[in-house]
Parts: C-alpha cells; structure tokens; sequence
C-alpha cells in the first residue's frame, strides 16, 4: 500500500498548492513540467517492457487485447461512464467542489498507470508507477485545484480505495503466480505505459483503455507458456 499512500499524499499535498497558489503559476510552467513527467513515464514503461522474457507472448497479448478492446469499446465506455458521473454529479456549474471531487476521481483512476501500478506492487513489492504517478497526479492537482478548489483534495479517497483494492487482490494473486508469469505480465504494461506517455508528450494519443485486456492475455498465455 506504500506506493497507493504516497500518491493519495501528492494528491492533497497538490490540491493545497493549487488552492493556494495555482492561479499565480504560469501556464508554460506547467506545460513544461508535464512534458518532463510524461519523458518519465516512457522511462519507466521501457525499462518494463524490456523486462520481458518472451516477446512472442507479449506480442500475441497485445494483438489480442487491441482486438477485444475495441470490439468492447472499453475506452468509449470509460469515457461515457466518466460524462455520465460529472453530469449527474456536477450538472451544476457552481459546485465547485462536486465538479472538482467528481473530475478529479475520474482523471487519477482510470487509466493505464491506476491499473498498472497498484498491480505491480501487489505483484512485486516494487512501486516505481505509483511513485510516478504520484508526480504526474500531483502537477494534474495543483491544476485543477487552481479552479475548482479543495474540493481535488478529497478525490485521494477514491484513488486510495480504488488502487489499494487492486494492490490487495494482486498481492493475494501473486502468491499464485511464478516470477516468469509476473514477468510477463509487467512486460505488457510497460507497453501500455509507454503508450500513455506518449499521449501525455502529444506525440500521439493511443487509445490505452482499449489495450487494458493485453494484461489478463498476458497471464493466460504465460500461464499456460509455463
């Protein structure tokens, strides 16, 4: 749960700077410090994906996850459930707080990183996507906290309900699972990281929600491949 607290942490910790100060904060600084956390996150996804022990499951993981997650349209999904919960939640304009709490929730828990982090470490005990993510969460809640108010500050509760549940579960997983399957495993999200980061850069935005099934092809293959 260490990597889950230090990034509820740098979720309040943001929101308290933003109410305070970020109005004051120039916009090319913070378009600047976005572009070095996204140069991070690809940092971090290759470093995972060059972890891999097997490429041809990696590969085949992430055909087969494209393929399934665009006949579910699961980032269309994603996306409609996020406008349907700010829409009932925050229809009104000048609750700040609502739209704020409710904005904010959705932008640090779904994603590649909310998944992928809490997963490796429960899996690995390491907690390199959190620590990451913290960052990337923090710049994101200075920003929004520097419009809609302290309200950002309390959406930490879903992030840390959110991502400690997986962190429980795959830590009760790995106790199932061989170092060769959990290699694999992260290999896969380390693409999906390095996906991120390059939305994140504006080189091009990939539809990661829809690559998320990669994840449970990439324990099949490896399960059976072992």
């Amino acid at each position: 749960m260490q990597g889950t607290l230090v990034n509820v942490a740098a979720i309040i910790l943001g929101a308290i700077l933003g109410t305070l100060f970020g109005r004051q904060l120039p916009e090319k600084i913070k378009n600047t410090v976005m572009q070095g956390v996204g140069l991070g996150v690809l940092l971090i996804g290759f470093q995972m994906a060059l972890g891999a022990e097997n490429l041809l499951i990696v590969i085949f993981s992430m055909v087969a996850g494209a393929v399934t997650g665009e006949l579910l349209s699961i980032q269309e999904r994603l996306n409609k459930w996020g406008e349907k919960l700010e829409n009932r939640f925050a229809a009104n304009g000048n609750n700040l707080f609502t739209k704020g709490f409710v904005s904010s929730s959705l932008i640090y828990c779904v994603g590649a990183m909310a998944v992928m982090g809490p997963l490796e470490s429960g899996l690995t005990g390491e907690h390199t996507i959190l620590y990451a993510k913290s960052i990337l969460d923090g710049v994101i809640s200075i920003i929004l906290s520097a419009t809609f108010g302290i309200g950002v500050a309390f959406s930490a509760l879903s992030v840390f309900l959110y991502q400690g549940s997986i962190t429980l579960m795959a830590g009760w997983v790995s106790t199932f699972l061989d170092d060769a399957i959990i290699s694999e495993i992260t290999a896969t999200g380390g693409l999906l990281i390095i996906g991120l980061g390059l939305t994140i850069l504006e080189i091009k935005e990939i539809k990661v929600g829809n690559l998320l099934p990669a994840l449970l092809f990439a324990f099949v293959l490896a399960l059976f491949w072992s």
